[in-house]
């Protein structure tokens, strides 16, 4: 260490040659102090190209009929039987409940009582109608009579025809006592029990029918901003990934649900496995167009401000420099960087974390 100093004494008559002399001393001693000595920041880098890039996404669903329909009574009654489970696959025309007839029944009977009352009431007013008829022709009745004997007639006829509709109305509420299926399927749901008292057009089974199938999906709402590559979905078999099909968009829901905030898709199913059973758990999967996309490791995402960038090498002067980008979508341990860089530009993947910008920079492969 050297240590300068300037001692006391009298100034001589000359002040501008003290003044000299001290300033002479003073650069004497800022000539013997070590300078700074700045290294250059030791980093990765990686010269940047684009590729072409295609994403997938992938989400579960569940196989459903294309065709449901939720069964009921036309009529109230109290259930005496009950012949199906869930599960159960059944016939058109097959009966799955019955409801105790005896009310159907009684209106039947009643019917079929005033019916015969209608008929009998019709062929008197016939008879009438024909004697008033033969009695006016020989002139030993009069208008009003015979008027009212036609009325008579028209209304018996009348009388009848209501009575056969009563009939008929009755009896198909007879047969409505038995809940049948309209179509061959698989019982999805049941909402009854022996002994139940159920009202009229009260669900109680669920009825998948069989035929076409559809993988169902619950799909979030950005997922319809992507670019995607028109509506082919692959599908496969959760339990049995070698179970695969193809299906194309179907369905779109046109409303967003407000409890999980997505959107039910429906895949139409092509040339439908039989592994793929109603209920099913599949997968489907769909991919977006391909892109010319540049991808970097995530840990070369730096920040400008709130604005994504990266530091980049000027390669003439070695130095570093913040590039702001936009960012084009996130995968495993990758950005993926949608504009602000260009091909062959030298991006620092590693050690830009204390990097300043013009900093000198060293890298592996450095000509220099």
């Amino acid at each position: 260490m050297t240590v300068c100093a300037v001692r006391k004494g009298k100034l001589s008559g000359a002040g501008g040659l003290v003044v000299a002399l001290v300033a002479i001393a003073l650069s004497g001693c800022n000539d013997h102090a070590a300078a700074p000595i700045t290294r250059p920041a030791i980093v990765r880098t990686e010269i940047v190209q684009p590729r072409d890039r295609q994403a997938s996404v992938t989400l579960t669903g569940e196989v459903q009929a294309r065709f449901r329909a939720d069964l009921s009574f036309r009529v109230s009654g109290r259930v005496l039987a009950r012949y199906v489970d869930v599960g159960a696959h059944v016939r058109a025309g097959e009966v799955l409940a019955l409801l105790d007839p005896a009310e159907q029944q009684a209106d039947v009977d009643a019917a079929t009582a005033a019916l015969l009352a209608a008929e009998f009431q019709l062929r008197v007013a016939k008879v009438t109608f024909e004697r008033q008829k033969a009695l006016i022709a020989s002139g030993f009745t009069t208008r009003p009579v015979y008027d009212q004997a036609q009325e008579g007639l028209r209304t018996a006829e009348g009388v009848l025809e209501a009575a056969k509709a009563a009939l008929g109305t009755s009896k198909d509420a007879l047969g409505y006592t038995a809940l049948r299926a309209e179509a061959a399927g698989v019982i999805t749901a049941r909402n009854l029990e022996v002994g139940q008292v159920v009202q009229a057009a009260q669900p109680v089974f669920s009825l998948a029918q069989d035929g076409e199938r559809d993988a169902v999906f619950d799909v979030y709402e950005s997922l319809f901003l992507g670019d995607l590559d028109g509506s082919r979905i692959s599908l496969a078999l959760i339990s049995d990934t070698a179970v695969t099909a193809n299906g194309h968009v179907r369905e779109v829901s046109p409303a967003i649900d407000g409890k999980s905030a997505t959107i039910r898709v429906k895949v139409a199913i092509e040339d439908l496995p039989a592994a793929m059973s109603l209920g099913s758990a599949v997968v489907g999967t769909v991919k977006t167009k391909a892109q010319q996309q540049i991808a970097l490791p995530s840990n070369a995402l730096a920040a400008t401000g709130s604005k994504p960038a990266v530091w980049i090498v000027d390669p003439a002067a070695k130095t570093a420099a913040l590039q702001p980008v936009t960012i084009g979508g996130y995968e495993a341990g990758e950005v993926l960087i949608k504009a602000g860089l260009k091909p062959g530009d030298r991006v620092v993947i590693d050690g830009g974390k204390l990097l300043s910008i013009g900093q000198a920079v060293t890298y592996e492969g450095d000509p220099s």
